[in-house]
């Protein structure tokens, strides 16, 4: 067995190129024999989003605090709050961020390779794209 006390976790800035507004990673760590998981703590500030990316074989992502906005190219939108899980299935172009109400922690699970990103952010149009349904 392995313990990781959270004030052991190393949290890092996201990467500008990817993330509008103020976005925190912190890695899970990976068992040996679960190679090719990624897991990660992600904290967006109010505001804050991915640009749009997919994943080789999709992505889970359980929110632990907080209201976020998961949408795709189609135009769904997902709120989800704690507890709550999204799943994104594998090559699904999509973005996932906070409200701008407030801030929201997920934990992101995925295999396959690293994320793809398109090279575009998600414009405020895009963020706001029309009313946040209710939860």
């Amino acid at each position: 067995m392995e313990h990781l006390p959270a004030e052991d976790l190393r949290w890092e800035a996201a990467p500008r190129a990817h993330f509008t507004g103020r976005v925190w990673l912190a890695s899970l760590g990976v068992m040996p024999d679960e190679a090719g998981l990624t897991a990660l703590a992600v904290h967006f500030e109010p505001g804050a989003r991915t640009g749009w990316h997919h994943h080789p074989e999709g992505q889970i992502l359980y929110v632990v605090a907080g209201t976020g906005i998961v949408a795709d190219r189609d135009g769904r939108r997902i709120v989800a709050g704690p507890g709550d899980v999204v799943r994104t299935p594998p090559g699904v172009v999509h973005w996932h961020g906070a409200t701008p109400e407030g801030p929201m922690t997920h934990l992101s699970l995925t295999t396959g390779g690293p994320t793809e990103w398109t090279g575009e952010p998600v414009t405020d149009a895009d963020y706001r794209g029309g009313e946040i349904p209710p939860r």
